[in-house]
C-alpha cells in the first residue's frame, strides 16, 4: 500500500488518545507498517488534540502535511470543520461526530456555532465525501469514539484494514467492563 494519511482531530475529554491508539494498533494488526504522533498539551483543559497516523510504504514520519490527511477524523464539529479546512487533501474524506463542545469563541458570542450544513458545504468545496455519525443516542457520551471507530469500520476506509483488525485492538487496550462496553457500541456502529 503507498502512504495513507489520517488526521484525527477534537477536544480534550473526547477520548482521541484511545481512539487514535485503536486505529494505529488496528493498522499495525493489518500487518500495514504505521507510525503515529499526538498532541496532549491542552487535553485537560478541553483544548484542541490532533493526533496524525500515516501508514503504508516508505513512511519515515508522522508528521502530515498541510492539505494532504486521505482521512479526517473529527470528534467534534467544529475541530472537523478545522481539520478539513487544514488537513484534508482534494477528494479526501471526512468522517466526523455531529456534536459541538462550544470553544470558547463561540461561548462568548465571538463566534457562531457551525453547523452540519456548513461541514457539508465545505465538503462540497473540496470534492471531500462527508460520513456524518449520530450519536445522539448513546447512553454514554464518553464512548462516541467507538461510534466513530466502527463507523470507520464499517465503511472499510482504511486499505487493508477490516473490523476484526480494529476488535483486536480493543482487546489490546482495554480489559473487563471497560472492554464489553466499547466493544459493544463499536460492533453497534461497524455492523
Amino acid at each position: 500500500m503507498k502512504s495513507y494519511n489520517i488526521h484525527i482531530t477534537g477536544v480534550g475529554g473526547q477520548g482521541i488518545g484511545l481512539l487514535s491508539q485503536a486505529v494505529l494498533r488496528g493498522i499495525d494488526h493489518a500487518g500495514i507498517n504505521v507510525i503515529a504522533v499526538d498532541t496532549h498539551g491542552l487535553a485537560q483543559r478541553g483544548g484542541v488534540v490532533v493526533s496524525m497516523i500515516r501508514c503504508g510504504e516508505k513512511i519515515h514520519s508522522p508528521m502530515i502535511m498541510k492539505h494532504s490527511a486521505d482521512l479526517v477524523l473529527g470528534l467534534e464539529i467544529h475541530e472537523a470543520l478545522r481539520g478539513l479546512e487544514v488537513a484534508l487533501k482534494t477528494g479526501g474524506t471526512l468522517v466526523y461526530l455531529d456534536v459541538s463542545w462550544q470553544p470558547l469563541p463561540v461561548r462568548l458570542g465571538l463566534n457562531t456555532e457551525i453547523t452540519a450544513r456548513e461541514i457539508q458545504t465545505a465538503c462540497e468545496i473540496a470534492d471531500a465525501t462527508e460520513i456524518k455519525v449520530n450519536t445522539r443516542f448513546l447512553e454514554d457520551s464518553r464512548m462516541q469514539n467507538m461510534a466513530l471507530l466502527g463507523s470507520l469500520a464499517k465503511q472499510r476506509l482504511i486499505p487493508g484494514v477490516t473490523k476484526e483488525h480494529y476488535d483486536m485492538a480493543l482487546e489490546d487496550l482495554l480489559t473487563g467492563e471497560m472492554l464489553k462496553k466499547n466493544r459493544a457500541i463499536f460492533e453497534g456502529y461497524a455492523s
